[in-house]
């Protein structure tokens, strides 16, 4: 088996990761449009990570958020992000860095990524990566909703090949 030495399933994972960097931002900036709203789980001993003494003890392994109505100063850096939360009615803020991520999920749109525990756990920064073959490593899964339909009382058109339309059909005669 040939090694990757490009590493293809870090940069998809990176990349991934900037998806969610971005979305984050946008949240910071402008807030959440319409229904949509996060579920994030991560690594609550990950590196970076910080959690007060009393969540850390309740969330000794990992830790999902939610960031729908009542969160406050999200903050979005290079590496991670910071975000303000109430757990039992007591504030918190809470640093997650991004390589401490296991999944991040939309419901209002059925949109989700999950990362490995391999990729959460063991990260090595891009300069000093390993020789390891990746053929079984798959940086993360997406979940992409299905588009939706349009008009559900139109036919259903046959999915074989192309419709041809002469364009004298369109013409003023």
């Amino acid at each position: 088996m040939a090694t990757d030495h490009i590493r293809y399933d870090v940069l998809a994972r990176d990349a991934l990761r900037g998806v969610l960097r971005r979305v984050l931002i946008d949240a910071a900036e402008h807030g959440l449009p319409g229904e949509h709203h996060f579920f994030i789980t991560f690594l609550s001993t990950a590196e970076g990570v910080k959690l007060s003494p009393r969540l850390l003890a309740q969330y000794p392994e990992e830790m999902t958020i939610i960031l729908q109505h009542q969160f406050w100063d999200l903050t979005v850096l290079e590496d991670r992000f910071e975000v303000g939360l109430s757990f039992g009615g007591i504030p918190e803020r809470l640093v997650v860095p991004f390589n401490s991520i296991k999944s991040f999920f939309d419901p209002s749109v059925q949109f989700g990524l999950t990362f490995e525990a391999s990729d959460v756990a063991t990260e090595s920064p891009a300069g000093n990566l390993p020789a390891v073959p990746a053929a079984a490593q798959v940086p993360a899964t997406l979940t992409v909703p299905e588009p939706a339909v349009e008009n559900q009382d139109a036919p259903a058109k046959p999915s074989e090949g192309a419709e041809v339309v002469r364009l004298d059909r369109f013409r003023k005669k």
